[in-house]
Formats: C-alpha cells, structure tokens, sequence
C-alpha cells in the first residue's frame, strides 16, 4: 500500500513520484489483513492491529529522521492500527514540509518515502513596468532561501495582483513558474501582464436637484479621466473609494442643512472594451433645515443653564450643520470644565418642525458617567517625538474622560500632517471607570529638497533651491531655507517655527532674511538685511496675538546719474541699521466658523522701527478679506480691502527702502514699482515709493464648462487702489498726490499636478501718464 502527496496548487506541475508497483491507500486494510500480525479468537472477529520491527526513511536532504519520526507518530514495535498509521501519513502532509509523501509496508518494515520541498534560489517578477520590484519584495511571503510553499505562493499571486488593482488595473494577470535548479533549489517566478489602467470615465449622479453633476464630482476623491489622466491617479477606479466617497458626500449635504440625506445605490459598469468604469451615484437629497428655536437647560443640581445659554452662540435661522453643533457642545463643555464642574456633558435633544423646515435644539446639561483617563498610550511613531503627539490632547492622565475632545484631538493629529495614517480609540483600562487612550499612527515624509529654475516678474529667470521641514527631528518644528539668484536679484531667506514652545499653544519663530537688486525695475542698487524672532498664541476662539522685536539694515548703492535727487539723497546716508519691535492681531474665521460656505479674515500689523538708524518710524498696516459662496457652491466671491501709513517719529524722511511699494500682487493690471510718486523733472522717472497706500479688490471665481476633470474655472477682477505721501517732494516737483487706479481683468485657474497656476489677463482702466502697466501675470494661486 501506499500513501502519497503532490503539489497542492494546480498551477504548478510536478513529475517522477516513483509509486510504480504500489498499492494505493485504499488497499491498506486488505494488505494488513493478510501481510501484518493478527490476534484471532475462535468464532470471534477483532480489530487488528500491526507492528513494524523497523522503519526506514528515504529521500531525505535537509529533514532529520527524527522530525519525521516526531510527525509520524510510531515507534518501531509499536503496536498500531490502520487508522494511526493513516493519522500518522496525514501529519506527514500537513506539515507542509514534503512536496511527495509516500508509505510503503513491506513485511515487518514500514518505508517512509518523502520528496521535500526544493529551496527557493530567486524570487522575481517580470514584466512589470508600472510598478516597482521594491513595491512587491516586503508584501510576498515567498522569499529566496526559504522552503518553497505553494500556499505562500498563492497568496503572493494574489498580492501582486491587488497592488494592480489599487492602482486601477483591473485586467492585470499574474502567472507563477517554478524553474528546477540543481540540488533540489528553484527560481520562482511571477510572470505579470498589467494590462492597461482601468479609469473612471464618467460620475454622474441621479436624484441631485440643489447642487449640479459639477459641484458634486468636486467633492469626491474619485475623479473622472481627463487631459491629465497620464498624471492623475485619482481618476483611476479603485473599489474602496466608494464607501469614502459616500462618506464626504453625506458630509457635504449634511453641512448645508440636508439632515434626511442619504446615497440610496451605487451603480459601477464596466465599459465593452474593459478599460472604465461609468460610475452612478443615486442621491435622495430630502429638504434643508435650519436652526428654529434654541434653548438651554440643565438636569445637573447645581449647574445653571444661563450661564451656558450665551456660550453656544447657535442663532435661529441659520442653516443647520453638524459642524456648528459640535462646536457649541465643545464650548459649553469647556466651560463647565473651567467652572469645575467635571463629567458635565451637553446633549443635544432635536425637535423637527416638517411644514417650517426647521429644528428646535434644547442643549441640555447631563451628568455624564465618572470616568478618568489613565493613559495614553502612543505607538507607530518612529520619528515623532511623543509630546508632538501628546501636545494635541486637551487632557492628560487623571483628567475627566470626554469622548468629544478624545474626537477633536483624533482631528488635531491629522491636521498635523505627519502621519499617512491615525488613529484614535479609547479602551477599558484598569477599571470599569478608567480607558486608555490608544493612538496608533504611520509616519509620513514631512520634508523636501527642491532644485529648479524659477520666473518671477521682479527678477525674471534664475536659479532657486530650497529646502523645507515639516517635522523637524521629530520635533514638530518647521524649518526652511532658500536660496534663489534671478536675473538682476538674489535673495536667502531662512524660517524656523516652534508651535509648541514650553509645551504650550505658543509658537515661537526666527526669521532671516538678506537680498541683493541690481537694478531690479529700478536704476538703483540695493542691499537688505531683517533679523525677526518672535512668539505667537490663541486670545480667543478665532483670534491669534503675535510679538516680535527686529533688527534690520538697508543700503542704496549705484543710483543712476538720470534718476531723481531724492534716490540721491537717500544713497548718501549710507547704511542704516535699527532696531523695532511689532505685533500682529488676527481673527480668522475662514476655517472654523460658523458657516462652511462663508469666511473672513481680519488682520493689523503695527510696528515701532528705526532704533539706531537716522529715521525712527511708526508703520501700520491693515487687511480685512471676506470670502463667500452662491448659487448652490457653483460661484466663489472674495473681497479684500488693504491699507498701511508710514509715519516719521523724529522728522527725518523715509528712504525708498522703508517706503510701501504695489506689484501685481495687491494691485493687478500695473507693474512691480509701476505706481506711485515720482520726480517729473528726472529722466528716468523711477518710482520712489509712498508712505501710504490703499488697495480694494472684487473677484469671482466660477466653472467655465470645462469638464471638471480638467481643473479649469474662470475669474473676474476688479482691483483698485493709490500708492502717495512723501516726506521731500522737493518743492513740489514730486507727484505724491494720490492719485486712483483701476483695472479689471480675466482670469484661467488651473489646477496641475505641479501646483495651481493662476494666468491674469489685465486692463486698466485709471492710470496716470508715467504708470507702467503689466497686462499678462502667471502666479502660483493662493487659496483664501
């Protein structure tokens, strides 16, 4: 009899078992019966049972005996049955150590005959030219050196083959081969067709009213193939993408007041040709709500409601937004906790007006259950210190455990942007009423080094390499330096930033600065230099208060022979260094206000400056900017109005090197130094700068009816302003008169891959004489 055992995959091929002459398993009682010792009664019939005197073990390279033997299960004159000897020859299989696996009675000797599994020599897979071999060496289990197992290469077949699908190759196949080498080794190999990208060729939706096809596909992550789908691999069709994207779309509709929304099917078809996916979301939008009355009250002895009922700052008529009730629950919850009143939460208790469309929120002040925070416990951070992540949470051992700010900080260490992934989960400690926090992240490339050419309108084409740090050491600090030479400028810049000095939220920061200009839209020459280390920290929800002392220097070299006396003037005094300190106040609610759809910003910079230097200075400046959305999200309006004063506190004047100067980037339509006050008896006319200066600017940013895809929207501009004031007009020979300028223009927004270029196409529309005009701009656009 025998038993035996080949490959367990019908993928690979196996030849020689050498069983010729042998009896099959299912013969095995027969042969026992009339070969093996027997024990008989008269009249009587029992189960027999056999012993072998010897067991021989052939074909063995690299296995002891003894293992064997040890999975066998016999010993020689062991007494046995038919049925330990089949348990012993299924041992033997399932070790997984035997390619061929063979039991061969022969008398009183039992041979056990065994083909190990041969040794891996190469593990390689060809003919992938889209992904890397780096990609799939840690991901296979099979590896050189290693017993070859065609379960493991099973499962490394189908790794291969879902790193290809992630990437949305759908068609991709993958063959494995096993090669024979000498000494029982073999080259395994993964023989891969990748097949071409499988990509999204069309999202579209069904039930959608309110908000277009458009604004929609802007919310998902999976995008539709475009012009740049060479580029972009979100246009790609990976399957888990789609519970994501219902995911933010029920978020988008719940922040605009749809609370019954919901994705009621996705439909994903394939193409005929087996290259795209038509993808289908079926939407029931159901109707907007907004915030009807809101109250306060408490269930909590000792705890008066009135003293929360100002804090929520929740208003009727608003449109409802998950967003805006977390944030008043996360207020009022602050609040009991600077009151002392620990394990006091808020619960929401929603009543629904169907006919008006509005919902009744009674905030009501519960005592939650007492439970503490015994630790928090931080792993997968193998360059980030612990406190960076630690300085996100609110609590600390010992502290009241509050799910809500355990979610809050769960956010706050995303934001970071340090980590590909994290997350957050509280847990039973050592008691029922202790957790620990557990949070578990994946570091993520926090820094960059950077080689290129640069065009700027001020210096035109040059050289520029910079380098910047997210994290640095782990610290959670920013670091940055740069280095660019352009045509006539070249200019170092070095920034460093603490957020979290002394473990607390203050931010302390060092600046550096030095540029040279040679005759940079100008006829003179001049050198700078600005020494800033300053501490910033939160004064209220939304606003930030900054401090910081400064030493600058600045000189004026090589002015022109044609060029005014005042640029003359200033040139001899030479080079002036000072010293001033300064402040910054801002009140930002364009990321965590009330409403998603709309946002501002406030913001004033004053300086005292001069200190050491001929010209002691006041300078102020001032930035008020509103961004709002209409016509269902389709239409984004931005307002800015700008201002700033340079005042002498000792009657010197200014030089042109302290003075405000507009480019492109507060006034389009006009020229870097194209505006301001000039001497009209000088040849050259060069711009000189103004004490004052004050700009205003309308825009409109709309889709273009591109396909979304593409990237591409329009804009309008209006932008107006005046730059005037000197301190020497010279008798009157100098126009520092403030005089207005306008223009209006057309804008293309497109977001590449490289960045999101911004081309303003300008015309202006008040001037003065002696203005130069700048009628085409290529910027790098900035989000509000």
């Amino acid at each position: 009899m025998t038993f035996d055992k080949g490959l367990s995959s019908n993928r690979f091929k196996t030849t020689g078992r050498g069983a010729k002459g042998l009896l099959t398993s299912s013969g095995l009682a027969f042969f026992l019966a009339i070969s093996g010792v027997t024990v008989t009664a008269p009249q009587v019939v029992v189960a027999q049972s056999y012993a072998f005197q010897r067991i021989e073990i052939e074909g063995t390279q690299r296995i002891e005996a003894a293992t064997i033997l040890s999975y066998l299960g016999i010993a020689q004159g062991e007494t046995v049955s038919a049925a330990q000897l089949n348990d012993g020859y299924q041992r033997l299989v399932g070790s997984g150590l035997f390619e061929d696996v063979q039991i061969l009675p022969r008398g009183n000797t039992l041979v056990v005959k065994v083909r190990e599994y041969p040794t891996i020599n190469v593990v390689s897979v060809e003919g992938n030219r889209k992904v890397k071999d780096d990609i799939f060496s840690p991901l296979l289990k099979s590896q050189p050196r290693q017993v070859y197992n065609p379960a493991n290469a099973e499962l490394d077949v189908q790794t291969i083959t879902e790193v290809y699908q992630a990437q949305g190759r759908l068609a991709a196949q993958v063959t494995p081969k096993i090669i024979r080498r000498s000494n029982n080794r073999v080259d395994l190999v993964f023989e891969v067709v990748e097949g071409k990208n499988v990509e999204v060729e069309r999202l579209s939706f069904v039930g959608n009213r309110q908000f277009s096809d458009s604004r929609l596909r802007r919310v998902l992550e999976t995008k539709q193939a475009g012009i740049l789908r060479a580029l972009i691999r979100a246009d790609t069709y990976a399957p888990e993408r789609i519970e994501f994207d219902k995911q933010v779309l029920r978020d988008f509709y719940l922040s605009r007041g749809y609370v019954d929304f919901k994705t009621t099917g996705v439909t994903s078809e394939f193409s005929r040709e087996r290259d795209a996916f038509f993808i289908t979301f079926s939407v029931q939008e159901g109707q907007q709500f907004r915030f009807g009355n809101i109250t306060t009250s408490s269930e909590v002895t000792g705890v008066d409601a009135a003293d929360y009922q100002a804090v929520h700052k929740l208003r009727s008529g608003v449109v409802y937004s998950p967003a805006l009730m977390d944030n008043a629950i996360a207020r009022m919850e602050r609040l009991a906790i600077r009151n002392g009143q620990d394990f006091v939460r808020v619960e929401p208790r929603v009543t629904r007006n169907e006919r008006a469309r509005t919902l009744d929120i009674d905030l009501v002040l519960v005592r939650g259950p007492r439970i503490i925070v015994e630790r928090i416990d931080i792993e997968g951070n193998a360059t980030t210190l612990d406190r960076v992540v630690r300085n996100q949470f609110r609590v600390v051992e010992g502290d009241p455990f509050n799910p809500r700010e355990i979610r809050e900080a769960a956010e706050r260490v995303r934001a970071l942007g340090y980590f590909s992934n994290s997350n957050v989960e509280a847990r039973e400690g050592s008691a029922p009423d202790q957790v620990v926090i557990d949070v578990d992240v994946e570091e993520a490339p926090t820094g960059s080094l950077s080689f290129g050419g640069v065009y700027s309108l001020e210096n035109g084409f040059g050289l520029n390499i910079a380098f910047k740090e997210r994290n640095f050491l782990g610290r959670g600090q920013f670091i940055s330096a740069s280095y660019s030479s352009g045509e006539d400028a070249s200019s170092f810049s070095f920034k460093f930033a603490e957020p979290n000095f002394l473990d607390r939220d203050l931010e302390l920061g060092f600046e550096a600065y030095y540029q040279e200009t040679a005759f940079a839209s100008s006829f003179y020459n001049t050198r700078s230099l600005a020494l800033r280390p300053s501490i910033s920290f939160p004064i209220s929800e939304y606003s930030r208060l900054g401090l910081r002392v400064y030493g600058d220097g600045a000189e004026i070299t090589d002015v022109d022979a044609d060029s005014s006396q005042v640029l003359k003037n200033e040139s001899a005094r030479g080079r002036q260094v000072g010293a001033g300190v300064g402040l910054t106040w801002s009140y930002d609610t364009r990321r965590t206000g009330l409403d998603p759809n709309r946002g501002y910003l406030l913001q004033f910079d004053g300086d005292l400056g001069g200190f050491g230097a001929d010209y002691q200075y006041a300078r102020a400046t001032a930035l008020a900017q509103a961004q709002t959305k209409i016509w269902n999200d389709q239409v984004t309006l931005t307002a800015t109005v700008e201002g700033g004063i340079l005042h002498g506190l000792d009657g010197a004047s200014s030089r042109v090197t302290d003075r405000f100067r507009l480019g492109p980037s507060k006034l389009r339509g006009f020229a870097t130094n194209g505006i301001g006050p000039r001497d009209l008896t000088a040849i050259n006319q060069d711009t000189l700068g103004g004490n004052k200066f004050a700009v205003a600017r309308l825009e409109a940013q709309f889709p273009v009816g591109l396909p979304e895809e593409y990237g591409i929207t329009g804009g309008l501009f209006l932008d107006a302003g005046t730059l005037w004031g000197l301190d020497n007009t010279l008798g009157g020979t100098i126009d520092d008169s403030a005089h207005l300028r306008s223009s209006i223009g057309a804008s293309i927004f497109w977001d590449t891959p490289i960045g999101p270029l911004r081309f303003n196409f300008s015309h202006a529309l008040a001037k003065e004489d002696y203005d130069e005009e700048n009628s085409f701009e290529l910027t790098i656009s900035a989000q509000f």
